[in-house]
């Protein structure tokens, strides 16, 4: 559901739908002169509102929208309602939706007096930093970062520019974070990792002396958990996104731009590739390799390694066209019980 964004059920800008089709580089069919105040989920628009159609299924809504335009692919024909046919129309809403978005909050640069700061500690010019945050010893922010009310930074670690820590983000010491980083609130960076060596039943914890590094533009949902590494690093790298309630172990290696969706876990030592996705509640064993560009359907369970390109899904996972070959012979399962059931009474085997 896409929320309809105004301030004060007034709108705040407004736009030709002329400007739109510019804007989008699409074809605009129907009735150009509503001006659009205003953008919303297909269900709940109201005239003056833009909203968007991506996928096919949902075509009937078009008929019950009281939006103004609707943004569709290129092949969508609706008589009677204004459109705007792009290549691809999710993206193109995106671009219409930042036009409308409300400025965000802005964090006024300095340092609030309610804030711990430790020994030789750096912060370059900008850096905001909210009520109650702690940073310990020998700490560099870049600068124009945002850290928010209640954050924990530990010692050693190196934030760079432009990073956003919203509150109660924990970093544990020598964490490395690189420029424009986003986390979100709840989220634990450098926990130890989940190590122990089990003598006469009594587990004995294996000392977690490794970093975590986040590279350059990654963006970390809420109440995710990225175990340090054991002896060397827990390693992040740039442009990758990973949705809420994700829990990466020590030494885990994430490939560039790779999504990881929630409830996804990654066991130690696992290494995937980049552009990868992980879908949600998808876990991966420890000591496995993803190629570049793999595919996890969502609740699958990563037993082995896969090479470059694969989609996988099912537990155990498997390609996607043997899984799909064993799901239509287990949907037929009761069926060839019947059958067999059928073939032993004829046979007089049956009890």
């Amino acid at each position: 559901m896409t929320p309809t964004l105004r301030k004060n059920s007034e709108p705040s800008k407004s736009i030709k739908l002329q400007e739109i089709a510019a804007l989008v580089d699409g074809e605009l069919v129907g009735d150009p002169a509503p001006l659009i105040t205003g953008v919303a989920g297909i269900k709940e628009a109201r005239p003056g509102d833009i909203t968007f159609l991506a996928n096919p299924k949902y075509v009937a809504h078009l008929d019950q929208t009281q939006a103004s335009a609707v943004i569709t692919s290129k092949e969508i024909s609706f008589p009677g309602k204004t459109l705007i046919r792009t290549a691809n129309p999710s993206l193109a809403f995106t671009k219409i939706i930042s036009f409308f978005k409300p400025e965000p909050l802005s964090r006024p640069a300095g340092v609030h007096p309610t804030v711990v700061i430790g020994k030789n500690v750096t912060l370059g010019q900008g850096v905001s930093v909210g009520p109650h945050a702690v940073i310990e010893d020998h700490v560099s922010i870049g600068a124009r970062s945002v850290i928010e009310a209640q954050v924990f930074i530990g010692r050693e670690s190196v934030l760079g520019e432009d990073v956003h820590l919203y509150p109660q983000v924990t970093l544990r010491e020598k964490t490395e974070i690189g420029h424009r980083v986003i986390i979100h609130s709840g989220t634990v960076i450098g926990s130890d990792g989940f190590g122990y060596e089990t003598v006469e039943n009594v587990h004995l914890k294996i000392p977690q002396v490794g970093t975590v590094c986040i590279e350059d533009d990654v963006e970390i949902g809420a109440n995710v958990c990225i175990d340090r590494g054991r002896f060397q690093k827990t390693w992040v790298k740039k442009g990758s996104k990973i949705d809420n309630l994700v829990q990466i172990a020590h030494n885990v290696v994430i490939g560039e731009n790779s999504l990881i969706v929630s409830q996804a876990g990654i066991s130690g030592s696992s290494e995937i590739g980049k552009n990868a996705i992980i879908a949600g509640q998808a876990g991966l064993v420890g000591h496995i390799k993803l190629g570049d560009g793999v595919i996890v359907g969502a609740g699958a369970g990563v037993t082995k390694s896969f090479p470059d390109q694969s989609v996988i899904l099912g537990s155990p996972a498997k390609p996607i066209a043997e899984q799909k070959k064993l799901f239509v012979f287990i949907a037929r399962l009761p069926e060839l019980f019947k059958d067999l059931g059928e073939i032993k009474k004829k046979l007089g085997l049956s009890k």
